[in-house]
Parts: structure tokens; C-alpha cells; sequence
């Protein structure tokens, strides 16, 4: 089967706990990945809301450093997407396709400038804020009402002109509007589930779900059980069904993706071995009837065209 996973946590806790990516006791390793067909990954660069300006950036330095060092030392199995066309280079070539982004744009530094460094070391996607508010704006678990604050917006246009797609998981409903109404390129939420299902803050309503389908854009489904249930140690792989079967209501047949936050949540206990899950939860949605072509749409193809239209993959 093919996968296309929008977020995880593994390079940074490589990083924080000395870790390697072939081989290690997380969701997500090289062993794992090679069960897979063609299994294309986006490596958030995690950033906590305690480091702000120069300690952000130089945190995000060295996560980034981390990750090209495991691409060198697992040339053969993994391929780095970079620039247009190596996503399918990579799955010509059966690699593992490895894509790297920002989670929490703290790590700018709160400096314009560090968007070129960004882009130099082959980030595609950035989430505004993590939590917290930051120098960009107000993310979803942050006292106030306030949404982008100037810096911010004058990083979206900067991080969209050097095709950085805009991330609005995390974001506060402010920023969230605030973003919508001046980003000029397609959105994604890329680890978010529908607020109409689990009523969990981090979770996307129906309107939000629409302006970035409407954009163009992607949503990830979030494989954390605080997000697929109200009740969260009863989630299974079956409220991911629920939360697919929900936006797939509101027309999202082309927007719809996986974002599985490996290594960055608690999982439900039917998804306990990380990527292994996959299967069992591609041949779940096969046995509620959904076609095999929109199945495939959902798993990897939505991902994947998302960014190879915009010419980033």
C-alpha cells in the first residue's frame, strides 16, 4: 500500500533522546517503513513553547541537522524531498520519502530573515504557533483574542513567497480567520480532527474544515485519542473512521489526508505499534465500503498531488 503522513514527532524525539530513525522503540523507524510500498513522511522540527527567539531558531538548527544526518547515514532506504519532482522519484525508486517541517513558527527566531534559512534547508510546511502565543500570534491553548500579530502577518507572505505552505493546526480560531483572509495560497491543517465528532480546542469546525477545503487545501486526520473521542480511552482506530466519515460529508473527498502525529501522542491501543496500524486501518475503511480509489485518495494520492500541484514536491 502507499502512504502519505503529514506529521510526526520522531526527528525531534531522535534529537531529545538520542535516538536513530532505522532503528528505535518509537511509532515511526526505517524498519517499519519498508513494509510499506511507497510511505512518504513529513519530520515536524518541534519546537516547545518555553524557547523563544534566538534559543527557538538555534533549536530548530539543530533538529534540522539531525535530520540530514539520518538521511546520509540511510541513503538507501530514504530518499530527502526537496524540490519538484523528487517525491516521485522516490517512489519510482521504492525509497522512503522524507520531507521536513516546522512545528510551531517560534522558531523563526522572530526574525524575517530566518525564513531563507528555512527554505535553504528544504522545509515545506510551518505551523504558526504551537500552543502558546509566540511572535507570529495566538495558538489555540493561549488566554486573549487576538489572532496574527504584524510580525505574523508579514511571515505568512514571507513563508508563502518561498513556498512554505501555512500550517493552522495549533492555530487559535483568531489566527485561524486572521490567515484565511490574507494567505494567497492553499492551506493545511496537517494533524486536526472534526470538532463536530470529538469537541476537543485543537479540533477543526465544519467552517474552518470548508475554508481550507475551499482553498485547495489538506487536512491531516490526528491519530491522538484525545482528538478522536470525547472520552479518550475508549478511542480505537474506528473513531478515525468517524472523523474521516464526517469531513468526507462535507465534501473534503480531495482534501481529506493523514496526519497521524507519531510520536508526538498518546494512540489509541488497537494503533499501539505506530505505523504498523496502517494497514489494519487502510483495510478498516475498505471493509465500510469505501471504494479502494477514494481509500487510495485519503491514504497518499490527496498528499500527495496537494504538494506536487504547488511544485514544492
Amino acid at each position: 500500500m502507499r502512504y502519505f503522513d503529514l506529521h510526526c514527532d520522531t526527528m525531534t524525539e531522535c534529537f531529545l533522546h538520542d535516538k536513530h530513525l532505522k532503528e528505535n522503540d518509537l511509532h515511526v523507524n526505517l524498519q517499519k517503513a519498508q513494509a510499506m510500498e511507497t510511505y512518504a513522511q513529513c519530520y515536524a522540527v518541534w519546537i516547545p513553547d518555553s524557547l523563544r527567539g534566538d534559543a527557538a531558531f538555534q533549536r530548530f538548527c539543530e533538529i534540522a541537522d539531525r535530520f540530514q544526518e539520518e538521511a546520509a547515514a540511510n541513503r538507501e532506504p530514504l530518499s530527502v524531498c526537496r524540490q519538484p519532482g523528487d517525491l516521485a522519484q522516490a517512489a519510482a525508486k521504492k525509497k522512503h520519502a522524507a520531507v521536513l517541517t516546522v512545528e510551531n513558527g517560534a522558531a523563526l527566531g522572530g526574525k524575517l530573515e530566518n525564513i531563507q534559512a528555512f527554505r535553504d534547508r528544504g522545509v515545506k510546511m510551518c505551523t504558526l504557533t504551537w500552543n502558546g502565543e509566540n511572535e507570529l500570534g495566538r495558538g489555540v491553548g493561549a488566554e486573549g483574542n487576538t489572532g496574527l500579530s504584524d510580525f505574523g502577518r508579514q511571515a505568512v507572505k514571507g513563508l508563502e513567497e518561498a513556498g512554505i505552505v501555512i500550517d493552522l493546526s495549533h492555530a487559535s480560531p483568531a489566527l485561524f480567520y486572521d490567515v484565511a483572509e490574507i494567505s494567497q495560497k492553499p492551506l493545511a491543517a496537517s494533524h486536526s480532527n472534526a470538532k463536530s465528532v470529538c469537541s476537543h480546542p485543537r479540533n477543526l469546525t465544519d467552517e474552518q474544515f470548508c475554508i481550507i477545503r475551499d482553498s485547495g487545501g489538506l487536512v491531516g486526520l490526528n491519530f491522538y485519542k484525545a482528538f478522536l473521542h470525547d472520552e479518550p480511552e475508549i478511542a480505537s482506530m474506528e473513531d478515525v473512521l468517524r472523523h474521516a466519515e464526517h469531513f468526507l460529508a462535507l465534501g473534503g473527498e480531495n482534501t481529506l489526508a493523514m496526519g497521524g502525529d507519531w510520536d508526538g501522542a498518546a494512540l489509541p491501543k488497537d494503533m499501539a505499534d505506530g505505523l504498523g496500524a496502517v494497514p489494519r486501518l487502510y483495510e478498516l475503511f475498505l471493509k465500510h465500503n469505501y471504494s479502494e480509489s477514494l481509500v487510495k485518495k485519503i491514504f497518499y494520492e490527496n498528499g500527495a498531488c496537494f504538494f506536487q500541484k504547488q511544485n514544492l514536491l
